[in-house]
Formats: structure tokens, C-alpha cells, sequence
């Protein structure tokens, strides 16, 4: 099963990736690590997209699109997968459904998590990281994992430790910048999610609920 996700910062779509992965046996893949690992073993992709990245420059379409599809011909593959954080936008969409036809690769299934900005912005915002475990899962805009209350401020929900933001989170300009990428529907990466509805079965999901609704929702979906 080939799958692509899709889901704003906040989203939750790593989580739900990981469910399918662990669900269908399937290879969670990243973009960012593919551009990693290509840099590290210094492959000939590798290099010129690093030679771009140096200057602070975009990866052309025409090394990033390369570079997944040899990816998705590991091994660890040959069963399927699931593309995370690729393509972004309308021009990426294209490019990727077209190496995809000449490879002779079927795109089974997209995956969109739906979740209006607003509330995609205010979960970012919301994360908070415990002192004794960054796994302990807190979040002062989400009921099911909201931190507890003491002495008129919050405190870990999962084992009472001290809970902090990271600077990143709360970066509200970065956060904004972002989301104008993705909730574009021109040329931004919900372009994308359309260009492939003409496509391949797309799969809507309520971003809205706790981890476990949607992830049931999710599964019944694919299923």
C-alpha cells in the first residue's frame, strides 16, 4: 500500500503516521531524512542538493523528486510506504504523481487530516514539554491531555513535573509563515491535496477529535 499524508503543524500527522506504519508494516519516510541521509553517504543527488542548501537556496524539483523515488525503491519499501512531507505545493504535486506513472509505481491513497488554521495554530502553541519525560503528552488547548493545575499555573499530567514551551512553538510569525505555505489552495500544498483528489482516492479525516478518535476513524478509512 503507497500512501501520502497530509495534515497542517499541529495536526497531528506524525502521530497518525506512525499508526499507519505500525498498522500496515509500511516504511514511515521523511523527506528531510531522505536530504540527510543522501548528504551523509555523499551520493551524487546528495551533493547537489547540498550545494544548493549551502547558499540557502531551494532544492530544485528535478533533484528532490529523484532522490524520494530512489527511497521508495529500498527494500524496506518493496511492500509499500508512506510519503510525509512531500510534495508542498501544486508544482511538486505534479512532478511527483508524474515520476510515480513512469516508474510504474501506483499511488494507493492519500491521506488529509483537516484541521482549520486557527486550531492547528493553537495546538502548536499549546505543547508543552515535561522536565522528566518529553514523551508525557500535555497540551494546555487540548482537553483529553491538558496539563494539571497547582498553585494557580500547570504542571505535568502524566506524572506532575515542571512543563515548559519550546521557543520554536511559540514562535508566532514562523508558525504563520508555514501555515500560509499549506493552506494555500493556489499553488500551496492544499493545491496539492486537490491536484490529487482528480486523481487517487483521498482520504479526509477530522483533525478535531482526540489521538485515538482519529486514528480510529483513520484505520476505518483505510481498511
Amino acid at each position: 500500500m503507497n500512501i501520502l499524508i497530509f495534515g497542517p503543524n499541529g495536526s497531528g500527522k506524525g502521530t497518525q503516521g506512525a499508526v499507519v506504519q505500525k498498522k500496515f508494516g509500511v516504511p514511515h519516510i521523511e523527506t528531510g531524512v531522505i536530504f540527510r541521509d543522501n548528504i551523509k553517504k555523499g551520493t551524487d543527488l546528495g551533493k547537489k542538493a547540498k550545494a544548493y542548501i549551502d547558499k540557502g537556496d531551494l532544492v530544485p524539483d528535478d533533484i528532490t523528486v529523484p532522490m524520494i523515488l530512489n527511497r521508495l525503491k529500498e527494500a524496506d519499501a518493496k511492500n509499500g510506504w508512506l510519503l510525509d512531507g512531500f510534495p508542498r505545493n501544486l508544482a511538486q504535486a505534479e512532478a511527483l504523481y508524474k515520476a510515480l506513472q513512469q516508474a510504474g509505481m501506483k499511488l494507493d491513497y492519500v491521506i488529509e487530516i483537516v484541521l482549520d488554521r486557527d486550531t492547528s495554530k493553537k495546538r502548536i502553541m499549546g505543547r508543552r514539554l515535561c522536565a522528566n519525560d518529553n514523551n508525557h503528552p500535555n497540551n494546555i488547548f487540548i482537553d483529553a491531555i491538558k496539563p494539571a493545575k497547582k498553585d494557580g499555573g500547570f504542571v505535568c499530567r502524566v506524572c506532575g513535573g515542571s512543563l515548559s514551551a519550546r521557543a520554536d512553538d511559540q514562535d508566532e510569525s514562523a508558525i504563520d509563515k508555514r501555515h500560509s505555505i499549506y493552506y494555500d489552495t493556489k499553488t500551496g500544498t492544499l493545491s496539492a491535496v486537490n491536484y490529487f483528489k482528480d486523481r487517487v482516492k483521498v482520504l479526509e479525516v477530522d483533525g478535531l477529535p482526540g489521538v485515538k478518535e482519529v486514528s480510529e476513524s483513520l484505520l476505518k478509512k483505510l481498511a
